[in-house]
């Protein structure tokens, strides 16, 4: 079975998921945006094994741990899309800019696609491509648990901004809807920042996208 646990880190409140195969204790980060070192002594508090980072998007405050875990542990980075590579390009422009001064830019071991999976012990992840807020966007879906990792997709009671290079509403208004919803909504969501919520709320009472 999946387990997850939700760590928020840095001044913007990333959420951080830790998750992990409970038989096999081999787990991953999904979007380690900072406070590296919090972030592995959860995971060896944990018992699990760190076999992989995936990443959402490439904005610094979701991958700007990638690279200091990715090279002490010595693990993949898998993901985003490769459409984000120019935001991996502006890495150091990001850091300046934001102030996350222990942040180093990477290098994505494996671009995800959409219709990828990815293996975590004996689970897996279902790879959705969700551009709009990023034009890499990807989420992560487990759909044993109904239980995806949306990133600045959605979240509660609203959806991720556009205003950033490359972003596009309409684009993110139909990854939200053509995406997101087909999956169900007694999905429960972990946003990249705030608390969880579930496809159908969001569709009944979220003003930008509720039916």
């Amino acid at each position: 079975m999946l387990q997850y646990k939700i760590v928020p880190v840095t001044p913007f409140m990333q959420n951080a998921t830790i998750v992990w195969c409970d038989q096999t204790m081999q787990g991953a980060i999904i979007d380690p945006g900072g406070e590296t070192e919090r972030l592995l002594s959860e995971v060896d508090a944990l018992g699990i094994t760190l076999t992989k980072l995936l990443l959402t998007h490439a904005h610094v405050d979701h991958a700007g741990g990638a690279h200091a875990i990715s090279t002490s542990r010595d693990i993949p980075i898998e993901g985003p899309h490769r459409e984000d590579k120019f935001w991996i390009d502006m890495f150091d422009l990001q850091i300046q800019q934001f102030g996350f001064p222990d942040s180093e830019s990477f290098t994505s071991s494996r671009w995800l696609e959409d219709g990828d999976t990815v293996e975590l012990g004996n689970e897996q992840f279902e790879v959705y491509f969700c551009p709009g807020h990023t034009p890499g966007h990807v989420i992560f879906f487990h759909r044993q648990s109904k239980l995806a990792q949306v990133g600045d997709v959605l979240f509660k009671g609203s959806i991720g901004r556009t205003d950033f290079p490359k972003g596009d509403h309409p684009t993110l208004i139909a990854s939200i809807k053509n995406k997101l919803w087909p999956l169900g909504d007694d999905v429960r969501f972990i946003p990249g920042h705030g608390p969880m919520s579930t496809f159908g709320e969001e569709r009944r009472s979220n003003p930008y996208v509720r039916d």
